[in-house]
């Protein structure tokens, strides 16, 4: 049987090659404002790995007062033709169609930023997730953005895109027929006619500017999904009138809202939320509709993807963050290798790492978006050598698959009886159970790959040197590391215990968390849910301070439901016991102020600490000493320091055995130190 994904599309006269396609995102790799090479390599990459479109940007900002928010392209910017033309004709040479999403964000940004001009909407009214009381538009306003709107679109026509979607959700264009976010009472509010003027004037200056022949589509919320916003009975009036008039070639439907970051996690779901939960919703609209319906929101399967383009639901299925873990998704399924796909597992590090720390990056996937000096593809090195690595967690196991890949005789010693290291642990929360496919996917690589793994196997210096090792990987991780506390310690119970199953603390608990990150908020959601009276005391600002604002939502979600107590600013200081329980002191880095609770359990999570003894057993055996060369690390270049002439063997730690870190740093400790052996 022919599979639907693979059949080739029309859309207006743009032959697209199968059905699949990426979203418009912004991954924040722009320079200035313009996509640079690793913006240009990462889109790339996905038309080397066979998807039909890929729509870059998310959204390019179309006039100076849109500041950008998240590292958006300056769509305004003529200096951005050039750069617009070398991505889309690499695209092209790959067989790709390439689109590009444009947008005023309206209120959507900060005011404190770009050019320092206001925001601005059709009615002052603040955005929860940015903050901002936008300025209400004046007319003089609408006239220059529509020319901008116009403007942006010949410059993207210019650079050679295929078409363009604009975005229609949460933005500018849609704010005005929201009725949530338009509360005029002048000629552009209150009846739908009125509301929907601006965006029709907007589509009709970018078609008078593009042409008839160029591809527009609309990124769409059909139905907001708030109280006081567009109900899908007015957005498929809305969508019915766009598509009387001529006005968009496709919709890309979309449903709910972002004014927060709840409302975000319900249109872009996370793991712990159902697969493809507005499917059904884009099937409903395409059956309404003649116009070629577009969808992506967590179908991150490719069985999911099939059904839906099999069963009539959409026209093209968008694979995004799917794409952003394996951008060989597609010909992976060309060519029979799908048990292959590396697994999008639902982290959404990808668009938590956007806001908090300004680039997206998988979780697992190293190489994207550093496609300039890392490999999707591993190549066989000239020469096969011995390779031994100690640790089967995410950091030693893509060792492993990467000197696999490379063609080296490879041994991994695991001291458990099973893979994976600290993704055991954040697995058992049952939100997070998807991260297991970090583990799984790796051990179906190594037996693929012929990779001998060992488990039960505690490997100190004689056992790896018995191996006679040309490289050693030292992936051993880390154990719990204990806040330095003035007395009582011995005390404390870790967030490992309490994710292991090892302690259930119940009565009254306090959660001392000195580290910010999944383990720490696992283990306290655990608690919390089990019944207990807990506290959470952190000395942040904030809790959680290391998970981004969409990982946030359910923990905060959990902590409020059972009504948790969060003291942010506030620092353990001793553990102290008093009768059958325990006394906790607790102070401030903000004053001297002292005080105590007396509960049942303390757990605590400070990070981890190195398990480095059998890398420094092995240290002055090696050849390089456990030296890195951190200038060849950087640009991708093989390691070939020798300070031991007469050591046997490379030595390298990765991971936490260097310092405590997270899964991402440790697969990419492993990728980019392993690839050139």
């Amino acid at each position: 049987m022919d599979d639907p994904l693979l059949e080739p599309y029309e859309l207006k006269h743009l032959r697209l090659r199968n059905r699949i396609f990426s979203s418009a995102h912004e991954p924040a790799y722009a320079e200035a404002g313009m996509p640079t090479d690793r913006y240009r390599l990462y889109h790339e990459e996905k038309a080397k790995g066979g998807v039909a479109l890929t729509m870059t940007a998310g959204s390019a900002v179309v006039a100076e007062d849109s500041p950008p928010a998240f590292g958006n392209l300056h769509a305004y910017d003529d200096r951005i033709v050039p750069w617009i033309k070398r991505m889309t004709d690499g695209v092209h040479e790959h067989g790709a169609a390439c689109m590009i999403q444009l947008t005023h964000l309206g209120r959507r940004t900060g005011w404190s930023g770009g050019d320092w001009l206001p925001v601005l909407a059709p009615s002052p009214i603040r955005e929860a997730a940015h903050r901002t009381v936008p300025k209400e538009a004046e007319d003089w306003d609408v006239e220059r953005i529509v020319t901008k709107y116009a403007d942006a679109a010949e410059r993207m026509q210019a650079g050679g895109m295929d078409g363009i979607e604009l975005q229609s959700y949460g933005h500018l264009f849609d704010a005005w027929w929201s009725p949530a976010t338009n509360h005029r009472n002048d000629g552009w509010g209150g009846e739908l006619d009125n509301r929907i003027r601006f965006p029709w004037m907007v589509l009709e200056a970018v078609r008078e500017r593009v042409g008839s022949d160029f591809v527009v589509g609309l990124r769409m919320f059909i139905e907001e999904s708030l109280p006081g916003g567009l109900e899908s009975e007015a957005g498929m009036e809305i969508l019915s009138r766009l598509e009387a008039d001529g006005l968009i070639d496709f919709v890309n439907v979309a449903k709910g809202s972002i004014h927060n970051d709840v409302e975000l996690t319900d249109v872009i779901p996370i793991h712990g939320m159902p697969a493809a939960p507005m499917l059904d919703f884009a099937g409903m609209v395409r059956a309404a509709t003649d116009l070629p319906v577009l969808h992506a929101a967590k179908i991150d399967d490719v069985a999911t993807a099939r059904h839906a383009i099999r069963e009539g639901k959409l026209d093209l299925v968008g694979m995004t963050r799917a794409q952003i873990a394996d951008p060989h998704l597609v010909n992976k399924i060309i060519e029979g290798r799908e048990h292959e796909i590396r697994p999008c597992v639902g982290a959404t590090y990808c668009l938590d790492r956007i806001y908090e720390a300004g680039e997206a990056l998988c979780l697992h996937n190293a190489a994207t978006s550093r496609e300039a000096t890392m490999p999707h593809h591993i190549e066989r090195a000239a020469a096969q050598r011995r390779v031994v690595v100690v640790g089967a967690g995410p950091g030693g196991l893509e060792a492993a698959r990467v000197a696999g890949e490379r063609g080296h005789d490879v041994v991994v010693l695991e001291a458990m009886p099973w893979a994976g290291g600290q993704i055991r642990l954040a697995a058992r929360n049952p939100r997070r159970t998807d991260l297991i496919g970090i583990v799984d996917w790796r051990i179906s690589e190594l037996e693929r790959l012929g990779v001998d793994v060992r488990y039960d196997v505690f490997a100190d210096a004689d056992v790896v040197q018995s191996h006679t090792p040309d490289v050693v990987i030292v992936a051993t991780g880390g154990l719990p590391q204990y806040p330095d506390l003035e007395v009582g310690t011995e005390h404390v119970t870790t967030s490992w215990e309490v994710l292991g199953g090892d302690v259930t603390p119940t009565g009254r608990v306090v959660f001392y968390d000195d580290n910010g990150t999944h383990s720490a908020l696992s283990a306290a959601e655990s608690i919390a849910r089990s019944g207990a009276e807990l506290e959470i005391v952190t000395p942040e600002r904030m809790f959680g301070i290391e998970v981004g604002g969409m990982n946030h939502v359910p923990y905060a979600r959990a902590f409020n439901e059972t009504d948790t107590r969060i003291s942010i600013n506030q620092r353990l200081l001793n553990v102290t016991t008093q009768g059958d329980a325990l006394c906790v002191e607790i102070g401030s880095d903000h004053t001297d102020h002292r005080a105590t609770r007396i509960v049942d359990h303390v757990v605590v999570d400070h990070g981890t600490q190195p398990l480095a003894e059998l890398y420094f057993d092995l240290k002055g055996e090696s050849s390089n000493l456990g030296a890195v060369d951190y200038g060849a690390l950087m640009e991708g270049r093989p390691q070939t320091l020798v300070r031991n002439p007469d050591g046997g063997f490379q030595l390298f730690r990765i991971g936490d055995a260097v310092a405590s870190r997270n899964i991402h740093a440790a697969i990419y400790d492993a990728l980019r130190l392993v690839k050139d052996l």
